[in-house]
């Protein structure tokens, strides 16, 4: 394989990441994939390896003198005009460092930056880099490593700092062109989308009722598709919410025959018909033939290459069933067709009334909020009495509400909290923490037997000096690619051994401290554990964990159950393996949704809410995060998960994933950019809080009463009468009843 240099990254620092959905034990400058992907001479390969400007802080970035201010980080570097005889030369200037006889990941070159940047500030990262030896792809990262003041060592922070170059497996060389690091350039934030002429829940589907036939639609691949009738009259739950007012199906569908590959199915040309940045919801109802063991069907769109998933469901009979999702369109594409696919080579395919549309949200918003203020509010009598009741009949009251008591919290991590402005916010705005990493058992207890709770103990510090509640994530990890390769490597034996001392040192440690725990995360999705020591020990977890510390609440904590996108995530088969957990005895308590969320529709995040809440037990969302380039769009996807989830009685908590940018999962997630400034979605975010707070004025009436409704929570009320200003603090907890609250003047 030819191999060349590549741009492996832009990144900023500082940077880590909690990872929802993989482990990462080193937080990193950027991650990505590197290695023969030539850059070529491209615009930004050129923007980026101009190392002599005085903008860069890295000293002799492309190596003009030779290897001053470089080392080597574990092993050997080399410098270079060229290798391999002339065959790896310079993509820019005249020389390149090699980081050779690597024995270790981590090792490579590095350059100690100590006093040439500043806190608070966002850098971005750039280098030319490609590797050589005996691997033809791999990770390069460029990492931070600093040592705080107290010699405490951490791989993002302020004090001694050291940036170097790591990642490919040993025996493989890194060779470094130029690095680059600035200061990041801010830029202005995208307009808000262009939503006039917008026809909001109009279908842009080609007769979707089939009432002319096949006309519009064209089989994908070599298979027949003809007209077929006897499918549902009414659209689809999900639909019916969004649309409004329409007119029933008429019960023709289309029947797809000769299928000999999964994705063949019918499809429509729809390019014309989209509109940038918008949110469009996508259903249908599907079904198939003859078929032996599940089958999987999704609505899916071409986007000029590119695949994108407009909703997923697996079929188990031969009954209609209901499929859901959603999609948006950043970039203006050439080309987009929309296609149903999925079910085995040889297996009929049936498809009615395929709907997208796009979805009306400030609709929906003046809906949840009529249903937010039924569920999150209660009527108050404020009953006053003094040595004269009489006098008080047209005092004045003012009611201020101070803290809304519903969990509103967010992922923490140790690397956040040295930074005081990130706490400040932190502490101010939110009242539940989880911990990113920390209280993993691979953060834990990486090597067998070496236990690391320093950054858990720091983090739980925070928390209880500032009245702050926390959730314990997770106790263990079912999916194998987060276990540490100590554990992989243990017996049967010896891995239960090592279960029973995890559930036994965690919970003792932490016995009251944490008011939940995430038992065994993504069950769905993972079986390590199940695999090797049989189908109970999942129950066992959660019977010891209650054992140990029967004061928290146990979750179980999934991806994906809430938007349609994953038949391994169902709202069904969650419930299925809640109840099989508890038919084994396992004292579930609580039901925890990731909320890792792209696109999200209200009525789909509803429809899965409401299935979910037939087990009666609590639903918290434990990692939201949404994810758009444009920050009013993020706003807007922000808003629709807050109302939704605030506005559904079985909802009872909200964990934010995070929210300053660098310390996220994932890209253009965050609501407070590196540098401390509140971006669109953050300010959402605040305006919905104050929202959610409520106020009243008047006067005390006739019966001495003063009357409102207001969200659950902490107030203070101020009164005057009898030539004195008196103040009073009460509470409004939940009750059907309107509360009555005795104040004494």
């Amino acid at each position: 394989m030819k191999r060349l240099w590549a741009l492996c990254f832009r990144g900023g620092v500082p940077k880590t990441r909690q990872s929802p959905d993989r482990q990462e034990t080193r937080q990193s400058m950027a991650n990505p994939e590197s290695s023969n992907r030539g850059a070529g001479n491209s615009e930004e390969a050129s923007r980026f390896n101009d190392g002599d400007g005085d903008e860069n802080i890295i000293l002799n970035p492309r190596f003009e003198d030779g290897l001053n201010n470089w080392s080597g980080r574990g092993c050997k570097i080399v410098l270079h005009d060229s290798m391999a005889d002339g065959k790896v030369l310079p993509l820019n200037g005249k020389f390149f460092a090699s980081a050779t006889e690597r024995s270790q990941n981590w090792n490579g070159i590095q350059q100690e930056i100590t006093g040439h940047v500043q806190r608070k500030l966002a850098y971005e990262v750039a280098a030319i880099v490609r590797i050589f030896g005996n691997t033809s792809s791999s990770v390069v990262r460029a990492t931070l490593w600093a040592q705080a003041p107290n010699l405490r060592e951490q791989y993002i922070g302020i004090a001694k700092l050291v940036i170097y170059l790591e990642g490919p497996p040993p025996g493989t060389d890194i060779l470094v062109n130029s690095l680059v690091v600035k200061h990041a350039e801010k830029l202005p934030p995208s307009p808000p989308p262009n939503t006039e002429n917008v026809l909001f829940g109009v279908n842009i589907i080609e007769n979707s009722n089939l009432a002319d036939g096949l006309n519009g639609w064209f089989p994908l691949g070599p298979c027949n598709l003809n007209v077929g009738t006897g499918s549902p009259h009414l659209l689809p739950s999900m639909a019916r919410d969004s649309l409004g007012p329409h007119e029933p199906l008429n019960g023709s569908y289309i029947l797809v025959t000769n299928r000999t590959q999964t994705w063949m199915g019918p499809a429509q040309m729809i390019t014309d018909k989209l509109k940038l940045s918008l949110t469009y919801q996508v259903c249908a109802w599907v079904r198939v033939g003859s078929a032996v063991g599940p089958q999987s069907i999704n609505i899916a769109l071409g986007v000029d290459s590119q695949w994108v998933n407009g909703g997923q469901v697996e079929v188990n009979d031969d009954r209609w069933h209901e499929i859901g999702g959603a999609f948006r369109i950043e970039k203006q594409p050439s080309k987009v067709m929309v296609y149903v696919q999925g079910p085995s080579s040889g297996v009929d395919l049936m498809v009615a009334g395929l709907q997208i549309f796009p979805v009306d949200r400030q609709a929906r918003f003046r809906h949840l909020k009529k249903q937010t203020d039924k569920v999150r509010k209660r009527d108050v009598v404020l009953k006053f009495s003094g040595s004269d009741d009489n006098d008080l009949f047209g005092t004045f009251v003012r009611v201020k509400q101070t803290k809304n008591s519903f969990p509103f919290g967010s992922c923490i991590s140790r690397t956040n909290i040295d930074n005081e402005d990130f706490v400040d916010f932190f502490v101010k705005n939110f009242n539940w923490a989880v911990f990113g990493n920390e209280l993993k058992w691979y953060w834990t207890e990486s090597q067998q037997g070496k236990f690391n709770y320093t950054d858990a103990d720091d983090l739980l510090d925070l928390c209880k000096k500032n009245g702050i509640e926390a959730r314990g994530h997770c106790i263990f990890w079912e999916v194998q690619s987060t276990v540490q390769s100590w554990i992989q490597s243990l017996d049967k034996n010896g891995l239960m051994t090592a279960v029973q001392n995890r559930l036994t040192g965690l919970l003792s440690r932490y016995k009251d401290q944490f008011k939940h725990y995430d038992v065994n995360n993504e069950m769905l999705h993972g079986s390590f554990y199940q695999d090797r020591l049989g189908k109970d020990i999942r129950a066992y977890m959660f019977k010891t964990a209650h054992q140990l510390d029967p004061s928290p609440t146990l979750f179980v904590n999934d991806y994906h159950v809430e938007d349609g996108s994953d038949t391994r995530a169902s709202p069904e088969k969650y419930i299925e393996q809640i109840l099989d957990l508890q038919e084994q005895g396992a004292p579930v308590g609580g039901i925890g949704i990731q909320g890792h969320i792209d696109n999200p529709v209200g009525p789909i995040v509803c429809s899965a809410l409401d299935k979910l809440a037939i087990l009666g037990l609590p639903i918290w969302f434990t990692e939201l995060d949404v994810s758009a380039l444009n920050e009013y769009v993020r706003a807007d996807d922000l808003e629709v998960m807050l109302r939704e989830t605030y506005a559904h009685p079985a909802v009872e908590g909200i964990m934010l994933w995070g929210f300053w940018e660098l310390f996220m999962s994932r890209d253009n997630a965050y609501l407070v950019d590196a540098e401390g400034t509140v971006n669109e979605a953050g300010k959402r975010y605040l305006s919905l809080k104050q929202e959610w707070l409520s106020h009243a004025h008047g006067h005390i009436d006739e019966q001495g009463e003063f009357r409102f409704r207001g969200f659950h929570g902490t107030y203070t009320v101020d009164i005057m009468a009898f030539s004195k200003k008196t103040s009073q603090t009460f509470v409004i907890d939940k009750g059907e009843s309107p509360l009555v609250v005795t104040i004494n003047l």
